[in-house]
Order: C-alpha cells, then sequence, then structure tokens
C-alpha cells in the first residue's frame, strides 16, 4: 500500500484530465494522473480535429493529445498507466485501487470519458482485433484494397466511413433505422455513395460476424426482417459509447441512469472532494473543446476544496 496522500488523483489521461493537470500543476497542487490506455483517450485515435478553436486547418487526433500531455508534464505532472477498479473514503481520504494497489488523495478528479460500445452479436468479441475493430485510425490502414462492413449511422459512423475510403474499395454501411449525422456529415457521404465507394444500407440489422481460416469474411443482417449477408475482409463498429465508471459502483458516487457521473455546479460528485468532468459527466456536449474547459473549471474548484481542507485544522486549533 502507498501510504503517502497526494493532494490530487487524476482518474485518466484525455484533453479534460489533461488540461486540469495544466490548471492544477501551475497552482503547485501535486497532481498524478493514471490511464489504463492512450494518453490522449478518444481524441488521441481521432484522425482529425476540425472544430478545436485555434486550429483553422484542423489538427490530428495523435497531435493535439500529444501536445496536452507535453503541457501538463512541464508544469510538473505526472501521468503514469494504471487501472482503477475502485474508490473508497475513509477519514475523508480518497483511496482508488490501482493495478490492485491503493493510492490515497485529499482529492480525485474522475475525467475517464468513455469506451466504444458493443454491438453484442455472436463473432463480435471472438474476432476483436482480428477482423473486427473500433478505430478506423488504429487499424484502418490493414484493409488496403480490402472490402469492409461499417456498422452505425452516428456522426462518429459516418466520419470513420468517409476516412476508411482511402483504403478500401468498398464500404457497406449496415444502419440499424435511418441515419442520424448531421446534415453537413450526410451531405460529404452522399459524395462516396455517388461514386460507388459506399452503399448504405437502412433499417438493417447486423446479426452474426463470421470468419473462415482466413479470418473475418462476411456479416449477416435482416434488413426490414429479411435475411441478408455481406461479404467483407473487415468489420467495424461505431455505435456509441459508454462512459468509464464501473470502478465506481460501490464509491458513493451518483450516476444517472447511463452511468454518467452527477454534478453541482463546481463538478463536485456526491461524494465530498471527488470531482467530474468531461465525457463521464453528465450533460457533458461530448466535445473536446468543452472537455477542455471542463477541466479547466474543475481544477479551479479543486484548488477551493483544497485551500479550505488546509484551513480546517487552523480553524480547529483557534477553537480549542
Amino acid at each position: 500500500m502507498n501510504e503517502a496522500v497526494k493532494d490530487l488523483v487524476v482518474v485518466g489521461a484525455g484533453p479534460s484530465a489533461l488540461a486540469a493537470a495544466v490548471y492544477t500543476t501551475r497552482e503547485d497542487i501535486d497532481t498524478t494522473l493514471y490511464e489504463k490506455g492512450t494518453i490522449g483517450g478518444l481524441a488521441a485515435i481521432t484522425d482529425k480535429v476540425d472544430n478545436y478553436p485555434g486550429f483553422p486547418d484542423g489538427v490530428e487526433g495523435l497531435k493535439l493529445a500529444s501536445q496536452l500531455e507535453k503541457q501538463a508534464e512541464r508544469f510538473g505532472a505526472k501521468v503514469e498507466f494504471g487501472e482503477a477498479s475502485a474508490l473508497r473514503i475513509e477519514d475523508g481520504v480518497k483511496i482508488l485501487t490501482i493495478d490492485g494497489q491503493d493510492v490515497k488523495a485529499k482529492a480525485v478528479l474522475v475525467a475517464t470519458g468513455s469506451d466504444y460500445k458493443k454491438i453484442g452479436v455472436p463473432g463480435e468479441a471472438a474476432y476483436y482485433g482480428r477482423g473486427v475493430h473500433y478505430c478506423a485510425t488504429c487499424d484502418g490502414a490493414f484493409y488496403r484494397d480490402k472490402k469492409l462492413v461499417v456498422i452505425g449511422g452516428g456522426n462518429s459512423a459516418i466520419q470513420e466511413t468517409m476516412f476508411l475510403t482511402r483504403f478500401a474499395t468498398h464500404i457497406d454501411l449496415l444502419v440499424r433505422s435511418t441515419i442520424k449525422a448531421s446534415e453537413v456529415l450526410q451531405k460529404e457521404l452522399q459524395e462516396f455513395i455517388d461514386n460507388g465507394k459506399v452503399s448504405v444500407h437502412l433499417g438493417t440489422v447486423t446479426t452474426e460476424i463470421l470468419a473462415n481460416e482466413n479470418g473475418v469474411n462476411q456479416v449477416t443482417a435482416l434488413t426490414d426482417g429479411q435475411p441478408v449477408s455481406f461479404d467483407t475482409d473487415g468489420v467495424f463498429v461505431f455505435v456509441g459509447l459508454v462512459p468509464n465508471t464501473q470502478f465506481l459502483a460501490d464509491s458513493g458516487v451518483e450516476l444517472d441512469e447511463v452511468g454518467l457521473i452527477k454534478t453541482n455546479d463546481k463538478l463536485e460528485t456526491s461524494v465530498e472532494g471527488v470531482f467530474a468532468s468531461g465525457d463521464v459527466r453528465h450533460g457533458a456536449t461530448m466535445q473536446i473543446a468543452s472537455a477542455v474547459g471542463e477541466g479547466a473549471t474543475a481544477a479551479l474548484s479543486i484548488r477551493e476544496y483544497l485551500d479550505e481542507l488546509a484551513r480546517v485544522p487552523e480553524k480547529t486549533a483557534l477553537a480549542a
């Protein structure tokens, strides 16, 4: 067990977490971030971010994440790899279980973001990373001159489908009901439909992902209740996100019906000294720019909390 009590532990190292760390470390708050996956979170595996202020031509997600990390580390933030599995409070001290070890902190910021939602059909889990993928920028290049199936109909599905046309000869886009992406993206997608790179199949529910000795080779589905199949070399699934809050199950931190963290206007949760920011928070806009802003807001609230915490012994001594 690590007996030292840190000023602040941040769970996650995406844009919101890194922005918060820039602010807290500049205030001389000892700050350690723990990330279980990729520094920069989902932003780091986004091909291009077109709507982040200050980049008129857009910016690669990996580059933006890398710059945020370097900035936070320049001010003294410590970024470490580790997965949180539990949070408990003892005598006001927040104790996180990180890779099976206890890490103590005066304050905690949860900025764990979200993970890719699964469709839960046979073959999805079995062929994960071996023909089934959730990140086009990570794995799209493996499918140069191949056929692909993309599952989903929201903004991310349309964006990633258009990105994958750089590699694939043809993409079948399977949409459960109707396309829910923005009109701008739908207009851009139409160009790929017109040139034959993408075929859209509305009202199509995926039922199974199949493979042979060479890997994934077919997706079966129901279109308007009728069985259909699509030959493919790989499958990319983009059906939304699920918040990374499983480790808070017995912590007392209040979640909404989908698992997002409820906070007040200072971004403090129902547990005193535990804060949340970014995509994991109820009411978040799921945009990088606002996640960064929330990180800054949370940092200022954390500073106020730690300042008040430091004054408590003084008040106690005066009362005595």
